[in-house]
């Protein structure tokens, strides 16, 4: 896969305040964090946000499926989906000093039969026909040093990100930015995969918003959901309930 030269690439600085550790792309910009005493949880509400495909799921299923993030930031949906929910997990990132940060300062585990971490484009390999039905649940946070919208944003790489996805398969992206280019991100998901496919939260105060799509469009109804909702919560430390008050179809 084609890499960009490293001199391209933005340095990696860390900050710590407290408990909490943060990883940065050499600007005051969050790109991860981790709480240095529970290293598996996810610390951050958008973060926490892209396990929201886990609600239309059958969760006894879970360590059966396979999950791949494009972008690692910290490594928090790379740790939590390997060690929490025991999936075949696989994360990609560009920048190589990400992943040696991750492993040497944010207790990511090293590669193994279920685990691996990919130097490479994530356009590259959303378009890699090999990969295509593999993943179940497929996780976009992909922002540069400068966090001013997504780096890869077409309804083109929307479309090759739903071609990886399995049948009941779902992508969630964080999309941070102007409202313009929240807009312009939305309008790519959804020619992508169809207005019936697409769900979207409320922003954080952080001004996070997470955008989920169904590779096949679900309409389950509200009770259905507040089930799901307190397993997730039950099984695994989620806020899932909390989702529910936030969180919406874009039709219906």
């Amino acid at each position: 896969m084609n890499r960009a030269p490293a001199s391209e690439l933005p340095g990696v600085t860390l900050s710590e305040d407290g408990a909490v550790r943060y990883l940065h792309l050499g600007t005051e910009w969050i790109q991860g964090t981790m709480r240095i005493d529970q290293p598996f949880d996810i610390e951050l509400e958008y973060v926490q946000r892209m396990m929201a495909w886990l609600l239309f799921v059958d969760l006894d299923t879970v360590p059966r499926r396979r999950a791949l993030q494009l972008g690692l930031g910290a490594g928090a949906l790379t740790k939590f989906c390997f060690k929490k929910l025991r999936m075949d997990t696989t994360a990609v990132d560009i920048n190589p000093q990400v992943i040696a940060a991750c492993r040497t300062w944010f207790k990511l585990p090293p590669d193994s039969a279920r685990l691996k971490v990919m130097l490479g484009d994530a356009a590259e390999v959303a378009a890699h026909a090999p990969f295509h039905g593999a993943f179940d649940a497929v996780q976009v946070d992909l922002y540069d040093h400068e966090a001013a919208a997504p780096v890869l944003d077409s309804a083109d790489f929307y479309a090759d990100c739903r071609r990886l996805l399995t049948d009941d398969g779902a992508m969630t992206v964080n999309l941070f930015g102007r409202q313009a280019s929240y807009e312009r991100s939305l309008g790519h998901i959804r020619q992508a995969f169809g207005d019936a496919a697409v769900w979207a939260f409320r922003p954080t105060c952080e001004g996070n918003t997470v955008v989920l799509a169904l590779r096949t469009p679900q309409a389950p109804d509200r009770r259905h959901l507040l089930k799901q909702a307190e397993a997730v919560q039950a099984r695994w430390g989620l806020p899932a309930r909390k989702w529910l008050k936030v969180f919406k179809p874009l039709q219906g």
